[in-house]
């Protein structure tokens, strides 16, 4: 099922390019159909995602889609919730931790719903 990979890869690759987070196609494609472990899908995730966002970065910088200023919060922020949120992650089962990741996708999907609707 290796061709998979490729396929979960340029379909992630994509939607990570979007600005929409290729995580969160690839972890459920991983773990659905590749039987692969919630914590190891998420680790392929981050892997994945270093030379996924620095491509999309690099253009987006490129067509003046960043805002600069901003990122003095955003960075900073994200680098020490991603260490916390590591170390809680491996503390978590890894059936606890699917089912938590669904919900947060649910959640998601519910708020782009009703903003579409309010439109």
């Amino acid at each position: 099922m290796w061709y998979l990979f490729i396929i979960f890869g340029f379909l992630a690759g994509v939607v990570g390019a979007m600005g929409m987070g290729g995580g969160t196609l690839l972890i459920p494609l991983l773990t659905i159909f590749n039987d692969v472990s919630q914590i190891l899908a998420q680790g392929y995730n981050l892997l994945a995602f270093l030379p996924m966002s620095l491509i999309a970065i690099l253009i987006h910088a490129k067509n003046k889609l960043i805002e600069p200023k901003y990122l003095y919060i955003l960075i900073p922020s994200g680098i020490v919730f991603a260490i916390g949120g590591s170390f809680l992650a491996n503390l978590i089962d890894g059936d606890i931790l699917k089912i938590l990741f669904g919900v947060f996708l649910i959640i998601l999907s519910i708020f782009e719903f009703v903003k579409i609707l309010k439109k």
